[in-house]
Order: C-alpha cells, then sequence, then structure tokens
C-alpha cells in the first residue's frame, strides 16, 4: 500500500516557480506606477522652488504646500492598505494612480495658493494609498527566495521617477515662466496608466485565495507554472492547503486590533519606528534641498543641476540593497544602510562648496534610497495576508505623519542652527530607525506567511 504524496498549497506553488516573464511584467507594471509617483513627489521640490521666486511664498508657505500632501499621504496609506485586504490589491492600486494623476494635471491649472493646497492633498491621497499597496502586491508573487530583492527592485523604480523629476526640473521648469505649469501637466500621466494596470495586470492569487475565490487563484497559478514550464512535476497541485485556505473575513476594527495583537505588537511598534523616523529625515531632506541651495546663493537652474546629480547616486542604492537584502538579511541591510544615512547626513550639513555638496549629497541619496529599499521588503513580509495591506498602510500612514511635520520643522531648525544643525537631526532619527530595525522578524528565504 503506497502512502498519498504530499500536497502541495498554493503559497508553495508561487514559492518553487523560477523568476518568469510574467513576473517581470508584474515588477514592470508596478514599477512604473511607482516611478510616476516618485516623479510627482519630486516635482513638488522643483516646483516650489520655482513658486517661491515667482509667488514670492515665505518659507511657511513653501513649506505648507509639500505638508499638505503628506497629509493626504497619511489619510491614503491607512485607507489604501485597508481597501486593499478587502477588495483586492490590483483594483486599488488603479484607483490610486487614476486620483492622483488627474489632480495633478489640475494643479497645472491653478491660479493661487488654496487651490494648489486642495489639490496637493488630493495627489497625497493617491499617492499615499499606491506605495504600500504596490509592494504588497508584487510581494504576493515572488518566490520566497528571491523576494526581497525584488521588492528592492521594485523601490528602484523610485529613482527613476525621481530622476525623471530631476530631468523636469532642470530642462522645463526654468525654461519660462509657466515650466511649473507644464511640469504639472506631465505629471498628469499616471491617470492614463491607470487603465494599462487595471486590464493588464492579474489580482494576487494569495489575496484571492485568502477571500475563497480559489477558482481564480488556481487559473493565475497555473498560467505562470504552464509559462514556465513547471506544471508537470512530481508533486500534485492544490488550492486548499493549509496555508492557503480563506480566513473568516475580518471587520477593520478587528484588522486594526491585530495589530497589536501579542503576536505582532512588538513587530508593529518597531516597523512604525522605522517609517516615522526615514519619513522624517528622507522628506526633511530631499523636498527642501533645491530651495536650500538656491537660499545658499545657487542659481536655480545650478541648484537644480545638483540635486539632479544627487539623485543619480539613488540607482547604485537600490542596486547594492537588492542584492545585499538576500545575503546578510533584511535586518542587517536596513540598519546598515540607516548608520550610512546618518553619517552621510551629518556630512552634507557640513559641506561647502559645490565639489563637497555633490559628494555628500550623492551618499546621502545612495544610503537613504537603500534604505528605502529593504523597508519596502521587510513590511509587507511583517504580517499574514489577511493583515497584510493594512499592516503595510499603516505602517507608511505613520511615516507619513513624520513627512507632514518635517518639512514645517525645517524653517525653524535653519533658524536655530543652520543647515549643520538641521542634518544632524535628520542623523539621529536615523540613528533611532537603525535601532529599532532589530525588533523586526527576519524573513529572509521564508515562506510569506511564515510567522
Amino acid at each position: 500500500m503506497t502512502s498519498a504524496p504530499p500536497q502541495v498549497s498554493l503559497s508553495q506553488r508561487l514559492d518553487r516557480l523560477p523568476f518568469t516573464r510574467a513576473h517581470a511584467r508584474i515588477l514592470t507594471g508596478s514599477g512604473l506606477g511607482w516611478a510616476l509617483d516618485a516623479m510627482d513627489v519630486g516635482l513638488i521640490s522643483f516646483i516650489i522652488a520655482a513658486l517661491g521666486v515667482q509667488w514670492h511664498l515665505t518659507t511657511g508657505q513653501a513649506g505648507l504646500i509639500t505638508s499638505i500632501g503628506f497629509v493626504g499621504m497619511a489619510v491614503g496609506a491607512t485607507l489604501g492598505g485597508l481597501l486593499a485586504d478587502r477588495f483586492g490589491r490590483r483594483q486599488v492600486f488603479a484607483l490610486t494612480l487614476l486620483i492622483y494623476g488627474i489632480a495633478t494635471g489640475a494643479s497645472a491649472l491653478v491660479g493661487g495658493l488654496a487651490a494648489l493646497l486642495v489639490l496637493r492633498f488630493l495627489v497625497g491621497l493617491g499617492l499615499g494609498s499606491e506605495l504600500p499597496v504596490a509592494s504588497t502586491y508584487v510581494s504576493e508573487f515572488a518566490p520566497a527566495r528571491i523576494r526581497g530583492r525584488l521588492i528592492v527592485l521594485l523601490e528602484a523604480f523610485w529613482a527613476v521617477g525621481w530622476t525623471a523629476a530631476a530631468l523636469i526640473g532642470f530642462l522645463v521648469i526654468p525654461a519660462s515662466p509657466d515650466g511649473w505649469r507644464w511640469a504639472f501637466a506631465i505629471g498628469a500621466i499616471p491617470a492614463v496608466y491607470a487603465l494599462i494596470v487595471r486590464w493588464g495586470l492579474p489580482e494576487s492569487p494569495r489575496w484571492l485565495a485568502s477571500r475563497g475565490r480559489d477558482a481564480e487563484a488556481e487559473r493565475i497559478v497555473a498560467t505562470m507554472e504552464e509559462s514556465a514550464g513547471v506544471r508537470d512535476t512530481d508533486l500534485p497541485v492544490a488550492t486548499a492547503a493549509a496555508p492557503d485556505e480563506p480566513a473568516a473575513a475580518l471587520t477593520v476594527r478587528e484588522r486594526l486590533a491585530a495589530l497589536w495583537s501579542r503576536e505582532f505588537a512588538g513587530r508593529t511598534a518597531a516597523l512604525w519606528t522605522v517609517w516615522f523616523c526615514v519619513n522624517f529625515s528622507y522628506y526633511g531632506a530631499f523636498i527642501w534641498i533645491p530651495t536650500l541651495l538656491v537660499a545658499q546663493g545657487y542659481p536655480l537652474a545650478k541648484s537644480f543641476g545638483f540635486t539632479l546629480l544627487i539623485t543619480l547616486a539613488q540607482l547604485p542604492g537600490y542596486a547594492v540593497s537588492a542584492w545585499l537584502i538576500e545575503v546578510w538579511g533584511r535586518r542587517i541591510t536596513l540598519s546598515v544602510f540607516l548608520v550610512g544615512s546618518g553619517v552621510a547626513a551629518v556630512l552634507f550639513g557640513t559641506a561647502s562648496g559645490p565639489a563637497a555638496i555633490i559628494v555628500t549629497g550623492m551618499l546621502l541619496s545612495f544610503f537613504n534610497l537603500g534604505a528605502w529599499g529593504a523597508l519596502y521588503a521587510v513590511s509587507p513580509e511583517t504580517y499574514p495576508t489577511s493583515l497584510r495591506g493594512t499592516g503595510s498602510g499603516w505602517a507608511a500612514g505613520v511615516g507619513r505623519i513624520a513627512s507632514i511635520i518635517a518639512p514645517l520643522l525645517v524653517p525653524i531648525l535653519l533658524g536655530w542652527g543652520g543647515t549643520t544643525l538641521l542634518f544632524i537631526v535628520f542623523a539621529a532619527f536615523f540613528a533611532i530607525a537603525a535601532a529599532a530595525t532589530w525588533g523586526l522578524v527576519e524573513q529572509r528565504g521564508r515562506a510569506l506567511d511564515d510567522r
């Protein structure tokens, strides 16, 4: 009498796949949305520098334009994660692209500060929802052995978008008094791309299985297996194995309470701390860099050129992080890049002269964006499928609170101690984040729902 061969769950089937053309399409499709997000966030730093001259904005008004967008991002991140756990990853991803694309395009038509503030809030609403949903979406397709690397590569599209923003800032905004309007008009591209996302990408099979929609999940996974040539194996397939059984639908209150249950409270506290500190230092620094350079006496076009060079260092930062995250693991990679960010922040804050500013700015860009890649990799791995969108979204939402506060505090800190004090404060926040990293779980090579 022979024993029945072991069954393979849907999660195990996804994890045993090689990297396929389907994975590349999911990564690229999500990454383009991520790049468009980055382009919009990056553009506002250049637009504020131009509007500060054209509209005679005070530093407080300039900070308000930035912060109102982050208020929208905080609200969007918390809502987006909840909606993604309820209605699906792909649906919410497409909707967020549509919202912020339309609002960004409409910003090209504003005639005053009040209208711009309203639209920047709507832009933030879409942006904040999209980022945690996209990382959750890609992580649920990625095989365990390369999951961290794929999420860092997804985050690397941020550098592509920010570089595009720097190019637009360098070439388009200074070209005419209406250059900032043209920059906003270019930022409307995501509204069109949303349609491609909605119809061109599959829904997450892990999410479908968690909602009891096994037939749909089976079709998606079977298609990926067939394209990879691994359908015929000595292990039979099954979508109803224990890890993939549909969970009871949780209410919003139950999902939020679960984040602070005995099982998840420690990792939630650590994750929220890292998100808060990294957002504070990143947005406090990078949103203000063009304006700080102008304030130091550099012409607008020259300061934008410096920022473009600094931005290019993001790409190697992501590349090194993507390699190390599967060699060293999540926690040590994240903490090393955060420590590097802190050291680079001190060096940048004390730099003088164009060469020193560019070199130290590139170091800050390299380490900080490498840290972002690792953070986005570890966040979806912190929770099971039923809580993944909610957990990632609320961590991002807490981080956005810091991104609201930081741009408003920059003028105050500059008044107290200049650029040096400002970047020492940023370095301190990076140090706190590096310490909090060690409260996270290490999921290198483990199945996504391993707890």
